[in-house]
């Protein structure tokens, strides 16, 4: 992710290093107002426990969907600090009810999920644990998108509001939320009955890190934040032989091949320019020897959009192209390739309410600082956080990035031009210090603006 806001890493470099130096948050630059000093105060005294419980969850992560030990670890914290709780909603999801009086509900929501990485950053407390996972492989787990920090920040807000009761009024949902990275838990939680043995929330709001801003920063934006997400599974048919008399077949590998190539023109020449939308051929087997022309070939796709109507053209093309090329290769018709739409994989795009998002950035920038809330771009990547939207409530939502970076490696890879690794990637390494009190900071002051009493 892009920030479209110049930054000036030398001048921040250096704020940042004092303010670690002074082991202080950046609500310190806001002097003479109590709220702030208390949470500057807290978060300083609060993050040896908050750093330890970070380490634990990296060390420790777990597969989407298995997340029993992270969830029971969660649900402790959020119990130990006062909070009504209930676990194993939705499989292993865990609710944390905290009553303060009249005024709006506000929905927390936090991911538990590892990845199925192999850890490569060198961190004295890198994951070692490998899992075996649903379908009965062994696997190595790491927490490479960074949902340990989510834990952490989350955990440190639960108790900051819990210890603030006198500086709002409301209700607050604490949501640890499984399977993100499969898309499933929201939808299963939601499915569980979120919003009917709960409270019904006004606002939820949810905080990611960023692999491309620094530590120190927040970036928001309004509006599409991150796209729709489907997944197509395509078993091209053809009638396989020998590869030295391809006359006699139908060859699947070739008419494949077409597929692939024609499929890239659903976004460079049947989608607007001004609407964002991709097709990636992830994956494509076929065969099993050098001379043996295969019955089939099977290919995996991802498919991205912001828009509703984009995504039921790119899938309906998808289908159109696959059997115009099937019947142009001369394919019968009861061996039309078979595409199928994982709706169950389906992640809807998610669109950060302008309005609140708007509240939020106003108190970010307040407490923060103006230089050190950017506004972020729209990508490409998924986020179930969505669905908490996309009920008969019509909940708003808003999701804030959070900067991760170490900023002197921040400053070293816009000097040179080396990329930075990647969310995902197996050398992922957040800077936990400035990552989870910025984190704390900035979600404890959102939950203050949109629970402040009248």
């Amino acid at each position: 992710m892009k920030s479209r806001i110049s930054f000036f890493a030398p001048c921040f470099l250096s704020s940042v290093l004092w303010a670690q130096a002074a082991d202080l948050s950046p609500v310190a630059l806001a002097k003479g107002d109590g709220i702030r000093d208390f949470v500057s105060n807290k978060v300083a005294a609060d993050y040896p426990k908050l750093e330890a419980l970070y380490t634990d969850l990296h060390l420790h992560p777990e597969l989407s969907l298995m997340e029993e030990k992270t969830a029971a670890k969660v649900a402790t914290e959020l119990r130990a600090a006062g909070y009504e709780v209930t676990e194993k909603f939705g499989g292993t999801g865990v609710v944390g009810l905290l009553k303060n009086g009249p005024g709006p509900t506000l929905l927390i929501r936090t991911d538990l999920d590892g990845l199925p990485v192999l850890e490569e950053t060198g961190l004295p407390y890198a994951s070692k644990d490998r899992v075996t996972n649903l379908a009965g492989q062994d696997v190595p787990v790491m927490q490479a998108c960074g949902h340990d920090i989510h834990m952490t920040i989350f955990t440190g807000t639960a108790r900051m509001l819990a210890a603030m009761k006198d500086k709002w009024s409301g209700t607050v949902l604490f949501v640890g939320q499984p399977a993100e990275e499969v898309g499933a838990g929201a939808r299963n939680l939601l499915a569980a009955g979120l919003y009917r043995k709960f409270p019904v929330p006004d606002f939820a709001i949810a905080v990611h890190d960023s692999a491309t801003l620094p530590a120190g920063t927040v970036g928001t934006i309004e509006g599409f934040g991150w796209a729709n997400v489907d997944s197509v599974d395509i078993t091209v048919r053809g009638r396989g032989g020998h590869g030295a008399y391809p006359h006699t077949t139908i060859d699947p590998v070739v008419l494949a091949a077409r597929i692939v190539v024609a499929l890239q023109t659903i976004v460079s020449r049947e989608t607007r320019p001004v609407e964002p939308a991709v097709v990636t051929v992830g994956s494509i087997h076929g065969g099993t020897k050098h001379n043996i022309i295969p019955n089939e070939v099977k290919l995996q796709l991802t498919c991205r959009s912001y828009s509703d109507n984009v995504r039921q053209h790119t899938l309906a093309a998808i289908k159109r192209i696959c059997r115009g090329e099937a019947i142009a290769a001369g394919v019968p018709d009861d061996l039309m390739p078979i595409v199928i739409t994982k709706e169950d994989e389906f992640t809807p795009a998610t669109y950060n309410d302008p309005v609140l998002t708007r509240r939020i950035r106003g108190a970010l920038v307040q407490w923060l600082g103006a230089d050190n809330v950017k506004t972020i771009d729209a990508e490409m990547g998924g986020e179930d956080f969505s669905q908490f939207a996309r009920t008969v409530d019509k909940v708003p939502i808003s999701m804030f990035r959070v900067g991760a970076v170490d900023p002197a490696k921040y400053a070293e890879s816009l000097r040179t031009g080396e990329p930075l690794p990647s969310l995902h990637s197996s050398k992922f390494a957040p800077l936990p210090e400035p990552t989870i009190k910025t984190g704390v900071t900035a979600l404890t002051a959102s939950a203050l603006e949109l629970l402040a009493k009248k």
